[in-house]
């Protein structure tokens, strides 16, 4: 069996202090997390975080930063995942618009209101992503290389 990686993209959108996020149905429950998912095919990075931010929270994202790339495993029987994990500015939002299967709500939390939910977060990434941002953590999006049908 070949093993493969989870490749996900997530987003750490600050506005006002607060940052956005989702409530959504998962295995464990409604849980809180930024707005994620996984890498499509014949998409890039940048790609696939915009999409991602769009379809589960109705908001046009730029990215500006890569915050960090994170692999993650819950347990030896647990599924690995590649998740990168960028920042930046939204635009552009539309209230009619339906939101992604499972996304029950968005969410504007502070540090402190995303805290008190740590049980509810959808995994350790999530608030270690919110704390790198504060932190000051960024890095350049030209560190990211796509050669998707390059020959």
């Amino acid at each position: 069996m070949v093993w493969k990686p989870h490749v996900t993209v997530a987003a750490v959108i600050e506005r006002d202090n607060r940052f956005l996020f989702v409530e959504e149905h998962t295995p464990h429950g409604l849980q809180f997390n930024q707005p994620a998912g996984h890498l499509e095919p014949d998409e890039d990075f940048i790609t696939a975080v915009k999409r991602e931010v769009q379809e589960e929270t109705a908001w046009q994202f730029e990215p500006e930063h890569l915050l960090a790339v994170q692999l993650w495993r819950k347990n030896l029987d647990s599924s690995t995942f590649l998740r990168l994990c960028f920042t930046g500015q939204c635009h552009s939002h539309d209230a009619e618009q339906t939101l992604d299967d499972g996304i029950v709500a968005t969410h504007w939390l502070t540090h402190a209101e995303i805290t008190a939910e740590a049980h509810r977060l959808r995994s350790p990434l999530v608030l270690m992503s919110v704390n790198e941002y504060l932190s000051g953590q960024r890095h350049p999006l030209s560190l990211l290389k796509s050669f998707l049908d390059y020959e």
